[in-house]
Order: structure tokens, then C-alpha cells, then sequence
């Protein structure tokens, strides 16, 4: 038990170096934003000074993390695969760090309903990148055309409905857990 909390300890005081140094600040700078001397805090990420929990939280406040994401060690199990729907031409994967939300890929080869009344809205919100093709986005009255590589972020509750244009199109989509739910309601195997 020594051990994991000594590797711990470690692995608390590299992540708060390498979050400072990814933000491009020196140690005054980020000594300053916790409100720590500059030598508090230099002693802290080289080992020579206790981690004491109200400076974590000051210094997670600080780097814009929170201290569960400080502190949390590495899962053995980094690697996930999909769980397939072949009828839907849909891939799933759920994102262990937030079990509600789920990361989705979808081929589609048809174009999003003409019928209003087809399009959905239900709580949550759903975020898509096009990886191959064209999409078409219809949002609320508005018709959106998606290219590869473009991405588009929106609340759920608006009413809408994706498809393909000209061809087949491929997808990603993340869905929080009240996305997702409303996909189970109204089309079966989305978000399964």
C-alpha cells in the first residue's frame, strides 16, 4: 500500500508540472493564480513539500482540471471495442470517464426525411463529425449541409434529423446520456 500511494503521490506532482507547462505558464504564473509562493510551489511539483489537499484543489481550480481528474490512476483496460448493429449500420462505444455519454458511427445512405413531423427533439445534447461524404443537418427550419471534416454541435430539443446527400456519408456522433435516450425511443438501435 506504501508503493501505490508513493506512485501516486508521483504521478500527482508530474501531472501538475506537465498541465502547467501545457498552459505555457512559468511557476510564478501558475503560483499566482493559486495564490502559492512560487518556491510552495516549485517544492511541490519536485517532492520536497507534503501534498496537502486544500493546496490540490486550489491547484486543480487553477489548471482549470478538478482534483478526481489529479488523482485518478491509469485503467488497465485503455482499449475498448464496438458493439456492432449491422441492421442500422451503426458502431458504439460508451466513454468509460462518463458512462451516459456514447460515441456512435453511422453510415447513411438516405436523405433526411422532407416530412417535418419525422424530425426529432427530446432532451440532450449530440455533437457530429462528417468522416466521408456530404450530410445534410435539418435543424428546426433550418437545412444544414455538412462536408467531410465539418462538425456541428447542437441542443436536442431543437427538432432535427440527419441524412445523407448524394451518396453515402459516414459519421461520428456523441450523445450524452438524454441524446442518447431519445435516440433509443425513436429509432431502434441508435445509442443502444
Amino acid at each position: 500500500m506504501e508503493q501505490e500511494s508513493g506512485d501516486l503521490d508521483s504521478l500527482v506532482r508530474k501531472r501538475l508540472r506537465a498541465l502547467r507547462v501545457a498552459q505555457g505558464w512559468s511557476l510564478e504564473e501558475l503560483a499566482t493564480r493559486a495564490n502559492l509562493s512560487q518556491s510552495s510551489l516549485s517544492r511541490i511539483e519536485n517532492g520536497q513539500r507534503r501534498l496537502a489537499l486544500d493546496q490540490l484543489v486550489t491547484l486543480a481550480r487553477a489548471l482549470d482540471t478538478t482534483l478526481d481528474q489529479l488523482v485518478e490512476t491509469a485503467a488497465d483496460d485503455v482499449v475498448t471495442s464496438p458493439m456492432i448493429d449491422g441492421a442500422h449500420g451503426l458502431m458504439r462505444w460508451p466513454v468509460k470517464s462518463d458512462p451516459g455519454m456514447s460515441v456512435v458511427r453511422q453510415r447513411m445512405v438516405e436523405p433526411p426525411p422532407d416530412n417535418p413531423s419525422r424530425m426529432r427533439a427530446h432532451p440532450g445534447r449530440e455533437w457530429l463529425v462528417v468522416l466521408s461524404g456530404t450530410a445534410i443537418l435539418m435543424l428546426g427550419h433550418r437545412r444544414l449541409r455538412l462536408e467531410t471534416n465539418q462538425a456541428a454541435e447542437f441542443p436536442t430539443m431543437m427538432p432535427h434529423a440527419i441524412g445523407a446527400e448524394g451518396g453515402p456519408c459516414e459519421i461520428i456522433g456523441i450523445f450524452d446520456r438524454d441524446a442518447r435516450r431519445g435516440h433509443q425511443r425513436d429509432t431502434p438501435g441508435v445509442g443502444d
